[in-house]
């Protein structure tokens, strides 16, 4: 009898077996239909938002003009992207050791000069596509010259380098394809500072001294313009290919005594050379 018992239980344990092993069998294949399902569907909405790439952008500029509004008033939306980068970076203190190892990290401030005017004369729709193409040209220079974005916002950047050189030669390219062609950029005019200084690794109150120095030197440029400190300056002395103007003593808000800050020489545009000849 007890055999008979003992069969009966095997006979049930192998026949839960079997549907277990079915039930899996099933499961793994539903599973997979559901997964292809998945990625259909992910490619298609990935497809969807590159061709509507420009309605989130626009949404998320106007979302973010209106938080200003609400939460700061309207004297912060027309503060220049350069403080408004300077104060983000005081808060956060990104990590720009990780850029260079000798101890020396190269910050650049650039901005549209004017931005808040051309955003009235193009409208909204035109401001964002034209920041668009201005956006692709900043982080196609830095990437050519291995800088890193550290911050944008609207038509601001905070880039960090770990060569003086390269941070200048980046800014000289981002001028020059602005000069070839003005109309294509809607005669854009783009200002630039480059500062160079101590690791963060030496302590937060160097770190905060420098991107704020490059900060105020990227303030005191015009448009198509870069500036570079004499840090910079010196640091770049033996680049023959980089020629630097006439020094200008400046003071810079919230820094004690004055300093020289030095443009770079860019090529003269083409209407200009016209004109020159022309007379």
């Amino acid at each position: 009898m007890s055999d008979v018992i003992l069969w009966i239980v095997a006979g049930v344990e192998l026949a839960a077996i079997i549907a277990l092993g079915v039930v899996l069998i099933v499961s793994r294949r539903k599973l997979k239909h559901t997964r292809q399902a998945l990625d259909r569907a992910l490619s298609a909405s990935l497809q969807h938002r590159k061709r509507r790439g420009l309605v989130p952008f626009a949404i998320r500029t106007a979302f973010h003009t209106t938080d200003l509004l609400i939460n700061k008033g309207f004297g912060a939306t027309v503060r220049n992207s350069v403080e408004d980068l300077a104060g983000w970076a005081k808060v956060e203190r990104p990590d720009l050791a990780r850029m260079t190892a000798d101890g020396d990290i190269v910050v650049m401030f650039s901005d549209i000069e004017g931005s808040t005017a051309r955003n009235e004369e193009l409208g909204d729709r035109g401001w964002v596509k034209l920041l668009e193409k201005h956006n692709k040209l900043i982080r196609k220079h830095v990437d050519d010259h291995g800088g890193h974005v550290v911050k944008s916002q609207g038509d601001g950047y905070m880039i960090a380098f770990s060569d003086p050189a390269r941070a200048v030669r980046c800014g000289v390219k981002v001028q020059e394809a602005l000069l070839e062609n003005p109309d294509r950029w809607d005669r854009i005019r783009v200002r630039m500072g480059v500062h160079v200084g101590s690791s963060v690794r030496r302590g937060d109150d160097i770190f905060g001294l420098n991107v704020a120095m490059a900060a105020r030197v990227a303030n005191q440029a015009d448009g198509g313009e870069i500036l570079v400190s004499e840090p910079v300056r010196n640091a770049i002395s033996t680049a023959h290919d980089l020629t630097l103007g006439t020094p200008r003593d400046v003071e810079l808000k919230g820094m004690s005594g004055s300093f020289q800050l030095y443009p770079v020489a860019l090529p003269v545009p083409p209407d200009t050379t016209v004109a020159v000849n022309a007379q």
